[in-house]
């Protein structure tokens, strides 16, 4: 689907989830009907998805770990859909560099890193090894709540 100035500045506009229709129409000079429309396109092509996110920092005994994962298959694509189904993982992306997939990880009291790794981790083969980094302190920070 190619996103022309209006899909932008309506996806702009529900940074904030809440915000009707009606305010964003009028704010953009367009009908509340149009815009309706154009979220259901963007949602239907899965371009967009409107959901809750959290600020980790604000909630009690929750930390965020961004962990660096080395392989030993080059089928990168198929074993970050694979680490992204496990508990905790908020998200698994590909990349360039010295890791080959960067996941972002949400963990509570009763799931903690330790717990991430032996139960979760543990089970996966052709991971080469793994370096964690935990978030003290993150700005424009809000992940999906995982559990």
């Amino acid at each position: 689907m190619k996103l022309d100035e209006n899909s932008i500045a309506i996806i702009r506009h529900l940074r904030d989830g809440r915000k009707s229709f009606k305010a964003i129409a009028d704010d953009l000079s367009l009908s509340e009907n149009t815009v309706r429309q154009r979220v259901k396109k963007l949602v239907d092509e899965d371009v967009l998805e409107i959901s809750g996110l959290v600020d980790p920092e604000a909630m009690p005994d929750h930390t965020v770990c961004m962990i660096g994962v080395k392989l030993d298959t080059l089928n990168l694509v198929d074993k970050a859909k694979e680490i992204s189904a496990l508990k905790g993982v908020v998200s698994a992306s590909v990349v360039t560099g010295r890791y080959d997939l960067m996941l972002v990880v949400l963990l509570k009291e009763d799931f903690n890193l330790l717990d991430f790794y032996t139960t979760e981790v543990y089970r996966l083969k052709g991971i080469r090894s793994v370096e964690t980094f935990v978030v003290y302190k993150g700005y424009n920070l809000k992940v999906p709540y995982v559990y």
